[in-house]
């Protein structure tokens, strides 16, 4: 078994760049510690913690769209629905390693895992 460390998605909405190119469907790689630990140093995370979580999306997101790079910038201008998206993507993937979820039959109650499909649908 071959250790899988990008994961595809698409945004809900999509991030609208300043030509009016819509951008959905990305990449995001799993975190590694030095991702998780090198924004502390950042001085817009040391004033605000809340910003945490826009410079590590901005390091994990490898791709978006047509994008030639994923900055900060363009984390802080994801409508919220996507900002969530992410996040969401971000703590599965580093969570389980996997974009995989337990859910439970209604009608047998057996329980299963089931591949999170990333079609932008809520």
């Amino acid at each position: 078994m071959s250790l899988i460390t990008e994961f595809p998605f698409t945004l809900p909405n999509g991030y609208v760049d300043a030509q009016g190119t819509l951008h959905r469907d990305g990449v995001m790689r799993l975190a590694t510690a030095n991702d998780e630990i090198a924004p502390m140093k950042d001085p817009r995370v040391q004033s605000n913690p809340g910003y945490l979580a826009i410079i590590l999306l901005s390091r994990v997101v490898t791709q978006l769209g047509e994008l030639p790079q994923v900055n900060p910038r363009v984390i802080e201008e994801l409508f919220s629905a996507d900002f969530a998206h992410l996040e969401a993507l971000y703590q599965r993937i580093n969570s389980n390693g996997h974009n995989r979820v337990r859910v439970t039959c209604p009608g047998c109650e057996k329980k299963f895992e089931v591949e999170i499909e990333e079609s932008g649908e809520p």
